[in-house]
């Protein structure tokens, strides 16, 4: 992770502010839980990256999405895959049809199309999505007050397509589920 954190933080990662801090200890700690979960490398070099062409939920962004070649050739092309999905992701739309759906369909914020996710890929988005939110719950009670009963939704209908480390996790931040 090293060499990828030093090319993340040249890319400027660090200069922007996020909840409780700053992006690159937020993209530090999202890379930490998911190796903690015994996540692929894939993913936790996703997870490292995963706000890079910002999403619907920070719009910040440290490269445009102009850079995926660049970003792929220093985390790989399945694991930029991953991160340009979870920064296209149209949260709301997407998220609102979670549970419902069995693969839910997709829409690209960028791009405005809708499009069903592979397996892997949704099961990667899912995990990603709850070590994103998992992150910034952690030492925030304001957080955890505000969206934790939300999130504890969300995880619950995302429970089959989370690892049992993820779902381990998410009942102890948010809550067991009652489901």
């Amino acid at each position: 992770m090293n060499e990828n954190f030093q090319k993340l933080s040249k890319l400027g990662a660090g200069e922007f502010e996020h909840i409780g801090g700053s992006l690159i200890d937020h993209l530090k700690g999202t890379h930490k839980l998911l190796q903690d979960w015994a996540s692929s490398s894939i993913l936790q070099n996703a997870g490292l990256y995963h706000a890079a062409y910002g999403t619907a939920g920070f719009d910040e962004n440290f490269v445009s999405t102009n850079h995926r070649k660049d970003i792929s050739l220093i985390i790989g092309n399945k694991a930029e895959e991953i991160v340009y999905q979870y920064c296209a992701c149209s949260r709301q739309d997407f998220f609102s049809r979670i549970g419902i759906e069995p693969n839910p369909q997709f829409k690209n914020r960028f791009t405005g199309e809708s499009y069903h996710l592979e397996a892997d890929m949704l099961n990667n988005f899912c995990e990603l999505t709850a070590a994103n939110e998992i992150e910034i719950a952690i030492g925030n009670p304001s957080f955890i007050k505000e969206h934790g009963a939300g999130l504890k939704v969300l995880f619950t209908k995302m429970a089959p397509y989370l690892s049992l480390a993820a779902q381990s996790k998410v009942a102890e931040v948010f809550g067991a589920s009652n489901a």
